[in-house]
C-alpha cells in the first residue's frame, strides 16, 4: 500500500509538472504570436561630399521681395518676415518665394516662428474665419506660379505647422505639429540617384520630422523656388550657410549651394520709373479681357483692385458666401460675415502700401477710372516723380487679336462645361453600375444558398462582363466642342457676374468721360481706337442708355410737391360731394345751402335772385360744356355716377400726366425728355410713394392699359418713351370731364349690348412699397407680396359705390380681363396749353380746353 501511494504521488507530481511545462509553453506561443513593434527606419541620407564647384556668392540668396503679396514685409536683410495684421488682413495669408530655384542636389532652408500675434475679430467672429489663425507653410513652387501654397494649384508642395503635406489638390497628416520658436528644416533632395532622390522631408529641432514625400512627376526637371506662406506670425528665414539646428547628417544650405545646381530667378523688367495704369473701358465691352492680357503681357505688373482682394481671401480659406444683391466684376459686393474683412480695411492698407513697395502697378477700377472726378482722387495716391501714370483708354472695336483670345475663352468655358457634364454623367453611370453589382451579388448570393456549381458558374460570368464594362469605361470619348456662328460673331463674351450692377451704373454713367494730360496724367493712350473714335463711341453709348436706363437718385421737385398736395385735397373733396349727393337727406341741406349762397350773393350785388331751371339732365349736357364740374347748374356734381373705376382713372389720368411733365422738369435732361414703359412702376413708386400696377386695371399688357387712357398717355414709336396727351398746365377739372365722357361712352355701349365696355376692377388691400433694391418693374418677386384677392368689383358706368383708396397693389402685372375696353373715336384730348384743339375720345363733341370751373 505505501508503494501504491508513492506511485501515485509521483503521477500526479508529473502531470502537474507537465501542465506547468504546457503552459509554459503556450505563453512563449503568445508572446512569438504578438505583432513586433516595427524599427524605425534607418537614415538614408547621407553625408554630402565637399563641394568642389562653383558656389553663389555669400549673402546672394534670399526672399525675392518682388515676389510676394503686399502684406509681406522682409526686414533684417530679408531675413525676418512680418505680415501685416491691421483689420482684415489678419485673415489674410502672406507669401513669399526665393530668389532662386532648385534645379538638382540636396539643400536645405529653415525656418523658425519669432512670434504668433494674438489679435481677434470682436463679439466671437474668429470662429467664422480660417483656421488656424497663426500659420505657416513651407515648400517649393514653380516661378511665376500662384504665392499661396496649399490652394489646390498644381505648381507647388508644402509641409505646414499643423503636420500636413500639401500637394495639389492632396492633403495628408504626415507629422506633428510645430509651433513658435521651433527650428523647422525643409530638406530638397534632387538626387535622381539617391535612395531618396526626388523627394521633400521635414526635419525639426535637427531629428526627422516627416518621412520623404516625393515630389510629383509635373514639378521635376523645372527650377523649383523655396516658397515660404505664413498668416499672423513672424518668421524668420535661414538660406545659411550656418544651419540653427545640424541634421544628423552633413547637408548643405541653399546659401553655399553651386552654381550649376540652381537658376536665379528672373529680375523685375528695368523701367526708368514704375508705372500705374488705370485701364478705362466701358461696361460689358470686354474690359475685365483686356485686363487680364495686359497682366500676362506685363508679368511685373500687379493687379490693385477689389476683385483682387476677393480672390486672395478665397485662397486664404475665408468661406466665400454668395455675391450680393450689387455684386459685380468690378465691385464683388461679397459680405464674408466677419467685420473686419468687410470694413474695407483691407483696402485702404493696401493703397498706403503698395506705393511703398517699388512696384509696377493696374488698377482697374472700371467705374472710378471713367469718372473724372475719382480719377483725380486716385492719381494722388501715386503723386511721387517715381510713378509714371497712364491712362490706357479701349472703346470700340478691338484688334483682332483680342477677339480670337476672347473666342478662346468662351470655346475654354463651353469644354470645362462639357467635361464637367461628362464627369457627372459618368458618376451616375456608375453610381447605378454600382447599385446593380450589388443587386446581382445579393442574387449571386442567393442562387449559390441553392445551387452552388451553378452560382459559380454565375459569379465567372458576372465578373467577365464586369471586366468588359471597366475597359469600356477606360476608353472616355473625347470631348470636341466648337462656337456656334452665332458666337463667332461676337466681340465681347458674357461674364456670369455683369461688369457694373445697373443700380450703381445708373447713378454715375451720365458722368463718365475720357481722361486727360490734364487731369494729372503721364500719358493717355488709346489702345484700340484713336481718341476722337473714342469719344464717338462714349458718347453714343452714354446717349443710348439714357433711353433705357433709370436714373435711381432722381428726387421730385418743390413745384411736383404742392402740385400734388393740392390735387389730393381736392379729390377728396369731390368724393365728399359725390357721397353728400346720393344721400337724399344730406342732398337736401347741400341745395339748402346751395341757395342760401346764391340769394346772399344776389343781395350783395343789390339784384334779385334768378329763377334757376332744376330739372336738369345730365346725360344731355355736354360734358366739355359745363362750366363748374362741382355743379352742373342744378346742384348735381359731373362725377355723380362715378363709380369705383371712374374715380381709379381718374386719378391716374391726373398721376400719369404729373409724373411725366415732373420728370421732365426735375431731370432737366434734353436727350431724355421721358423714359420707356419698365420704368414707370419705379418713377411712380419715386413720386407717389406707391406701387404700380396693371392688376389693378384687370390688364396684363402694358398696351391695354395705354389703351384705357389713350387721351392721356401715348407711347412714342421711335423710342418707346411715354409722351403725356395733356399739357402740364392743364385745369384738373378736365380730367373730370374726360373720365365722365369716357364713362358715357361705356355706358352707350353697354346699352347697345357690348359687354366688352364694363370695366371690372380687383379691389386689394394696400401693398406696403418695394424694398430698396428690390425689383420694380415686372411681378414681385418677394414672397410676401399681397395679391389682389380672387374676387372683382364690377361697376357698370351707371352705379357702384363711390370710394375709391388711392394705394393699389403689388408690382408690375396685370391678369383677368379677357377683352381689354376699346373706346370709340380716335385722337386724344389737350388742355388749356394744347397747341391744337383735339376731338375728344369718347364722344363726338369737339373740345379745345380750356374750361374747368368751380373744380379747377
Amino acid at each position: 500500500k505505501e508503494e501504491v501511494k508513492e506511485e501515485v504521488k509521483e503521477e500526479v507530481k508529473e502531470e502537474a509538472g507537465e501542465e506547468k511545462a504546457d503552459a509554459e509553453m503556450g505563453e512563449e506561443a503568445k508572446e512569438a504570436e504578438k505583432p513586433k513593434e516595427p524599427e524605425k527606419p534607418k537614415e538614408l541620407e547621407e553625408d554630402a561630399p565637399a563641394e568642389s564647384r562653383p558656389k553663389v556668392s555669400l549673402g546672394s540668396v534670399g526672399v525675392n521681395p518682388a515676389d510676394a503679396t503686399l502684406n509681406v514685409m522682409p526686414t533684417m536683410g530679408n531675413r525676418l518676415l512680418m505680415t501685416l495684421s491691421e483689420g482684415g488682413l489678419q485673415h489674410l495669408l502672406g507669401g513669399v518665394r526665393a530668389n532662386v530655384g532648385l534645379k538638382s542636389g540636396r539643400y536645405m532652408i529653415e525656418v523658425k516662428i519669432v512670434e504668433a500675434h494674438g489679435q481677434k475679430e470682436a463679439n466671437n467672429h474668429d470662429a467664422r474665419g480660417p483656421q488656424p489663425r497663426n500659420l505657416v507653410r513651407v515648400g517649393l513652387s514653380l516661378a511665376g506660379s500662384s504665392l499661396f501654397l496649399g490652394d489646390g494649384s498644381s505648381c507647388s508642395l508644402a509641409f505646414d505647422s499643423e503636420g500636413f503635406f500639401v500637394s495639389g489638390k492632396s492633403r495628408k497628416k504626415v507629422g506633428a505639429k510645430f509651433a513658435r520658436d521651433a527650428k523647422v528644416a525643409l530638406l530638397v533632395n534632387l538626387n535622381a540617384g539617391a535612395p531618396n532622390g526626388n523627394t521633400v522631408s521635414l526635419f525639426r529641432e535637427g531629428a526627422r520630422a516627416t518621412e520623404p514625400q516625393p515630389i510629383p512627376e509635373e514639378l521635376l526637371g523645372k527650377p523649383l523656388f523655396p516658397h515660404v506662406v505664413c498668416r499672423n506670425v513672424s518668421v524668420e528665414v535661414n538660406f545659411g550657410p550656418t544651419p540653427l539646428a545640424p541634421l544628423p547628417f552633413k547637408c548643405a544650405m541653399l546659401a553655399e549651394a553651386a552654381k550649376a545646381d540652381i537658376e536665379v530667378a528672373p529680375k523685375p523688367v528695368a523701367r526708368p520709373t514704375k508705372e500705374i495704369v488705370f485701364p478705362v473701358g466701358l461696361p460689358e465691352q470686354g474690359y475685365f479681357d483686356f485686363v487680364d492680357l495686359l497682366l500676362e503681357q506685363n508679368p511685373d505688373y500687379e493687379e490693385l483692385s477689389d476683385r483682387k482682394i476677393a480672390e486672395w481671401a478665397g485662397k486664404s480659406g475665408v468661406a466665400k458666401p454668395s455675391p450680393g444683391v450689387n455684386a459685380s466684376m468690378d465691385k464683388p459686393d461679397i459680405k464674408f460675415g466677419l467685420p473686419l474683412m468687410d470694413d474695407g480695411s483691407v483696402k485702404r492698407v493696401l493703397n498706403h502700401v503698395a506705393p511703398l513697395s517699388g512696384r509696377s502697378f493696374v488698377v482697374p477700377e472700371l467705374r472710378s477710372n471713367l469718372l473724372e472726378r475719382n480719377r483725380k482722387a486716385n492719381l494722388k495716391r501715386w503723386a511721387g516723380p517715381e510713378f509714371k501714370k497712364i491712362a490706357v483708354v479701349v472703346m470700340g472695336q478691338p484688334p483682332a487679336e483680342f477677339k480670337q483670345r476672347v473666342q478662346g475663352l468662351m470655346l475654354a468655358e463651353k469644354r470645362s462645361a462639357a467635361e464637367a457634364e461628362r464627369k457627372k454623367k459618368l458618376h451616375d453611370e456608375q453610381r447605378k453600375k454600382a447599385a446593380e453589382a450589388a443587386r446581382k451579388k445579393a442574387e449571386a448570393a442567393r442562387k449559390a444558398r441553392l445551387a452552388k456549381k451553378a452560382g459559380a458558374e454565375e459569379e465567372v460570368k458576372e465578373e467577365e462582363e464586369e471586366k468588359e464594362d471597366e475597359a469600356k469605361a477606360e476608353e472616355p470619348e473625347e470631348i470636341v466642342v466648337e462656337l456656334t456662328e452665332e458666337e463667332k460673331e461676337l466681340t465681347f463674351r458674357k461674364t456670369p457676374l455683369c461688369d457694373i450692377a445697373e443700380s450703381v451704373l445708373a447713378k454715375c454713367y451720365a458722368n463718365f468721360s475720357l481722361p486727360t494730360k490734364e487731369e494729372g496724367f503721364d500719358e493717355v493712350v488709346f489702345k484700340w481706337q484713336p481718341e476722337a473714335e473714342a469719344a464717338k463711341v462714349l458718347k453714343d453709348w452714354i446717349f443710348a442708355k439714357k433711353l433705357t436706363q433709370r436714373v435711381e437718385d432722381l428726387k421730385p421737385g418743390k413745384e411736383f410737391q404742392e402740385v400734388w398736395t393740392a390735387w389730393t385735397k381736392i379729390l377728396q373733396e369731390w368724393k365728399k360731394l359725390q357721397g353728400m349727393w346720393k344721400d337724399p337727406a344730406q342732398r337736401k341741406t347741400l341745395l339748402a345751402k346751395r341757395a342760401e349762397a346764391k340769394k346772399k350773393a344776389a343781395e350783395e350785388k343789390g339784384e334779385e335772385v334768378a329763377e334757376e331751371k332744376m330739372d336738369i339732365d345730365a346725360e344731355d349736357l355736354d360734358v366739355f360744356g359745363v362750366e363748374d364740374v362741382a355743379d352742373i347748374g342744378n346742384g348735381e356734381p359731373l362725377f355723380a355716377k362715378f363709380a369705383f373705376e371712374d374715380w381709379l382713372l381718374l386719378s391716374t389720368r391726373f398721376e400719369i400726366t404729373l409724373l411725366l411733365h415732373s420728370f421732365k422738369r426735375d431731370l432737366d435732361d434734353a436727350d431724355r425728355p421721358s423714359f420707356t414703359e419698365k420704368d414707370l412702376a419705379f418713377y411712380y413708386q419715386r413720386y407717389f410713394k406707391k406701387a404700380f400696377s396693371l392688376r389693378a386695371f384687370n390688364v396684363e399688357q402694358f398696351s391695354d392699359f395705354v389703351e384705357l387712357l389713350k387721351d392721356t398717355v401715348a407711347v412714342a414709336g421711335s423710342t418707346g418713351f411715354l409722351e403725356a396727351s395733356l399739357a402740364a398746365d392743364t385745369p384738373t377739372a378736365n380730367f373730370v370731364k374726360l373720365t365722365e365722357d369716357h364713362r358715357r361712352d361705356r355706358q352707350r355701349r353697354l346699352d347697345a349690348g357690348d359687354e366688352t365696355a364694363e370695366l371690372k376692377f380687383p379691389r386689394s388691400a394696400p401693398v406696403p412699397p418695394p424694398r430698396q433694391g428690390a425689383p420694380q418693374h415686372g411681378s414681385s418677386s418677394r414672397p410676401g407680396d399681397r395679391r389682389p384677392q380672387s374676387s372683382s368689383y364690377s361697376s357698370r358706368p351707371g352705379g357702384g359705390r363711390e370710394s375709391y383708396n388711392s394705394s393699389r397693389g403689388g408690382g408690375y402685372e396685370g391678369s383677368g380681363q379677357k377683352r381689354p375696353y376699346s373706346s370709340t373715336g380716335g385722337g386724344s384730348y389737350y388742355g388749356s396749353g394744347a397747341k391744337h384743339a383735339r376731338t375728344s375720345s369718347y364722344g363726338g363733341s369737339s373740345y379745345s380746353g380750356g374750361g374747368g370751373g368751380g373744380g379747377g
